[in-house]
């Protein structure tokens, strides 16, 4: 049996004509977005510019090649060649000192230390630092010749270690001069402080010291 056929009345039609309800064409629908947009020019979206950091960038100049050449010359000598400061402050001075002995002679990787501040590249802080002593470090550190660096060894130059909460002691080395080697331990064995050493040496291969960044 057919289904009746649904019909609707319209009011813009006379009373007698009838339409369907469904209509078997299909409607074409328009939005005006698509129109409003269809209008317009297509611009390209903004390209961001890439910015390479300092460590990829290439000299562009011949002196900046030969800077950056004599750079990487000047660092592997400078690492061959470490003269620490000797400044032992406690316990961990004695781990230092065995560091020095027949069993792992520091002298042929280079590390002589130097009794004056003025001719010493490395300051390693071994031990307990007071707040007397403070001035004395600081001191010192400021007649090492540019470039320089610190190792502080040992947990009481690190951060206090078991003297943390006396009056009288700096939590801390880092808070007088910049620190670039961290050695834990109370105290560390040799072995820890010449795998600071190494890892020092790595450092200052990474450094950069005649290479004229402000060039683009």
């Amino acid at each position: 049996m057919r289904p009746p056929t649904l019909i609707k009345y319209t009011a813009s039609l006379p009373r007698g004509r009838l339409l369907p309800a469904f209509s078997a064409a299909p409607v074409k629908r328009y939005s005006t977005e698509q129109t409003s947009h269809a209008r317009l020019p297509r611009t390209p979206p903004p390209v961001r510019p890439t910015l390479a950091l300092s460590t990829e960038k290439r000299p562009n100049a011949v002196a900046e090649y030969a800077l950056s050449t004599l750079d990487g010359l000047v660092n592997w000598a400078r690492q061959g060649s470490l003269w620490p400061v000797s400044f032992g402050l406690a316990c961990c001075a004695i781990e230092m000192m065995h560091l020095s002995m027949p069993r792992y002679d520091n002298d042929r990787q280079g590390i002589i230390f130097r009794a004056s501040p003025r001719q010493a590249d490395v300051m390693i802080v071994a031990g307990t630092v007071t707040n007397k002593m403070a001035p004395a470090l600081r001191q010192i550190y400021d007649q090492m010749p540019e470039p320089r660096w610190v190792i502080s060894m040992g947990s009481c130059a690190n951060g206090g270690g078991y003297y943390h909460y006396s009056y009288s002691v700096v939590r801390g080395v880092d808070r007088l001069i910049p620190v670039d080697i961290f050695v834990p331990g109370c105290p560390p064995t040799a072995e820890a402080l010449q795998y600071g050493i190494f890892q020092l040496q790595k450092k200052m291969r990474r450094t950069k010291v005649t290479r004229m960044w402000y060039r683009k």
